[in-house]
């Protein structure tokens, strides 16, 4: 239960954030951690993550855990990502690693969690 629960728990969280950025985009940019321009950026960012959330979740209920351990792994690269742009343009430390990084991580937790079941 361990498995299904965190993978539901992060296919939520980053449903919430990406609806975050379509419906607050300004301070969803500020979480983020780095300056971001107005506009269409942040609602790309929003689409991207809610459809994650929601293919995240599809694939737990349709699909079953070794689907869903396979979307996790793949889908950590974005949190890695995250942290690599966080870090080039010049948010802090702290930001790049305590939340993009640590969520990388997480994903990865949860994938191996899945791939167990």
């Amino acid at each position: 239960m361990l498995a299904y629960g965190l993978a539901i728990a992060l296919d939520l969280f980053i449903v919430f954030i990406g609806a975050r950025f379509l419906l607050q985009p300004e301070a969803a940019a500020a979480g983020y951690g780095v300056p971001s321009p107005r506009g269409a950026y942040l609602s790309v960012k929003g689409v991207r993550d809610l459809t994650y959330g929601i293919l995240g979740l599809c694939l737990l209920a349709f699909a079953g855990a070794e689907a869903a351990g396979w979307f996790m792994l793949v889908v950590a690269i974005a949190p890695f990502g995250d942290t690599v742009i966080v870090l080039r343009n010049g948010g802090t430390r702290a930001t790049a690693f305590g939340i993009h990084f640590a969520t990388a991580v997480v994903v990865l937790i949860s994938a191996a969690l899945l791939f167990a079941v």
